[in-house]
């Protein structure tokens, strides 16, 4: 789907490989200005300035406790786990 849209990641990280939890999750959420998060149908936004911090984490997180995937950072937005609405919405207008 990247590819379509001209998109070329700077990063690729394989989330099977390289693990992703708790505080440097946190990390890498709580620097975007919104965080995008779907899972299935269900599209959330939050706002890591003002929101809470465990929200936010149980959102973007699996059962493992691990970051989901895809993850994408666009710019000043994280787009979390997938959903065709989202990412038509989102992709591409980085």
């Amino acid at each position: 789907m990247l590819d379509a849209k001209g998109i070329t990641p700077e990063t690729v990280v394989e989330a099977r490989k390289e693990k992703i939890a708790g505080d440097q999750a946190w990390n890498l959420l709580k620097v975007a200005g919104e965080v995008v998060v779907a899972k299935g149908r269900k599209v959330r936004t939050f706002r890591p300035d003002t929101d809470d911090r465990e929200k936010i984490l149980k959102a973007c997180t699996g059962r493992t406790g691990n970051l989901r995937a895809p993850t994408l950072r666009m710019e000043n937005r994280m787009i979390v786990g997938f959903n065709q609405e989202m990412y038509d919405r989102y992709v591409g207008q980085a």
